[in-house]
């Protein structure tokens, strides 16, 4: 591939990063307006969650802005946005649950939350410095072809761990679901919906890791045709 392919490779899935995107938040505000029928709020489920799977140390908390959720695992927080801790629609369910399925991957040390965890540290910093690296490393390519290679081997760390990244969210919604149908908090029809939902989500971070990917094959592309 020549690195014109390469870019357009990564404009094309840039471009079909933006329609999930956008297809997300519009499924995510049509099952916010449907209420799940025991009334339970987003915090509310979450907690049931936590407890039914014997996690008592985590605190189910609210944070600002939309789609904003996330476990924390450092100081074991459920965060939920504001939408999402105080209403009890479809969406919210959704989202409160997936977000404890990590709580319970954590709990049960799922493998690849670890492995991903065990990166978070070296990802910090590829993803500050590594194009700046590969960037000058083209510039220098001829001099001291290395820093290049070093530079892709950097973001290689961005990719790995977008990959790792997908069976965690995966296996987080799968968790959600099971324990949303085992606890009656959804019916079959509520369900579906939340599926729909959490299939949507775990898409952008398709998306994300096949954007990592085009990016790399750009670069190296790039490089390599300087030589």
């Amino acid at each position: 591939m020549t690195s014109i392919g390469g870019w357009i490779l990564v404009i094309l899935i840039g471009v079909v990063g933006m329609i999930v995107q956008w297809k997300l938040k519009s499924v995510f505000a049509k099952y916010s307006k449907v209420l799940s029928p025991g009334g339970l709020t987003g915090a509310q489920i979450a907690q049931k969650m936590l407890n039914d799977n014997g996690i008592f140390d985590v605190q189910v908390t609210s944070v600002n802005g939309t789609l904003t959720d996330h476990y924390n695992p450092t100081n074991k927080t459920v965060n939920l946005s504001q939408d999402v801790f105080r209403t009890n629609s479809v969406a919210a369910a959704a989202v409160a649950a997936h977000e404890c399925g990590h709580a319970v991957q954590h709990k049960v040390g799922y493998g690849p939350l670890k492995l991903r965890s065990a990166l978070v540290p070296a990802v910090n910093i590829s993803s500050k410095l590594s194009m700046i690296v590969i960037i000058i490393g083209i510039l220098i390519i001829n001099i001291f072809p290395a820093l290049f290679w070093i530079g892709i081997a950097m973001f290689g760390m961005v990719l790995l761990f977008s990959l790792v990244t997908l069976p965690v969210e995966f296996n987080a919604s799968s968790r959600a679901l099971v324990w949303l149908k085992s606890s009656n908090s959804l019916s079959d029809a509520e369900l579906a919906q939340a599926k729909e939902a959490l299939g949507w989500a775990a898409s952008t971070y398709v998306v994300s890791a096949l954007s990592s990917l085009a990016t790399l094959i750009y670069y190296i592309t790039l490089g390599t045709s300087r030589r």
